[in-house]
């Protein structure tokens, strides 16, 4: 399986999908404009997390490729960047 194809990263993106299948159906039934602005800044949210956890994983994945497997000091460092990722 691919590293871009995590159980968590699709379980993530499923949730998002169905929340928004949510929002999908309270425009259609012309619910409150605050309420869905929250709604899909909620997904908005949840999609950006997603994305870093992807570039974070992919960047993870292609480092040890090159130089092996990664000490858990240089993952923890690597957590700390995709933190720091999620401002950009």
């Amino acid at each position: 399986m691919s590293h871009a194809a995590s159980p968590d990263l699709l379980n993530r993106l499923r949730r998002a999908h169905g929340h928004l299948a949510k929002i999908i159906d309270m425009v259609a039934e012309g619910r409150d404009g605050l309420t869905i602005a929250q709604q899909m800044q909620a997904v908005v949210a949840a999609l950006e997390k997603t994305k870093t956890l992807l570039v974070t994983d992919h960047i993870e994945h292609h480092l040890e490729d090159v130089i092996g497997p990664l000490p858990s000091e240089v993952r923890a460092e690597l957590a700390k960047l995709g933190e720091f990722a999620k401002y950009l």
